[in-house]
């Protein structure tokens, strides 16, 4: 069973575009945001992923994440509960971690998240200069709610 145990922070400046490495554009929808159980389908640039996550307990909870061909994922995405979520990715490497920004577009234009995935919740990492508050767990922040209360709403 694949695992995912990740913390999610707003971004106080703009300080972490000078050590961005690359950028992808993301569309994706949910098939079910039901938070026991939720199913998400991902275009992420030139390829596609529908993805099952379960509860959340604390910053970690299961996920099963498969590829699929574009084509399907366009159609799943016309099948989706509520609008398509769209954002691009930035990825930061910071020590010997990766953060991945999220710069959201449309609806949700003007959040920006940093996400750090974690091998276990305990562990450490640097906080670099550009990060603000941790949101992990607020539940306005997960890109399931975003895509029917997104954040030009609040």
């Amino acid at each position: 069973m694949g695992i995912e145990i990740e913390r999610k922070f707003l971004v106080a400046s703009d300080a972490w575009r000078a050590q961005a490495e690359r950028a992808t554009r993301f569309s994706q929808g949910y098939l079910s945001r039901d938070p026991a159980r939720t199913v998400r389908v991902r275009i992420a640039g030139e390829q596609a992923f529908l993805t099952i996550k379960g509860a959340t307990h604390g910053a970690t909870r299961a996920e099963f994440e498969y590829a699929v061909p574009v084509a399907d994922a366009v159609a799943l995405l016309a099948m989706c509960d509520g609008p398509v979520v769209e954002k691009v990715r930035h990825l930061c490497p910071c020590d010997d971690l990766t953060w991945e920004l999220d710069e959201f577009l449309g609806a949700n234009a003007g959040l920006v998240l940093a996400e750090i995935e974690l091998e276990h919740e305990g562990q450490p990492f640097t906080r670099p200069g550009w990060l603000g508050e941790e949101v992990t767990g607020e539940a306005r922040y997960v890109n399931a709610n975003l895509a029917v209360n997104p954040f030009t709403r609040w």
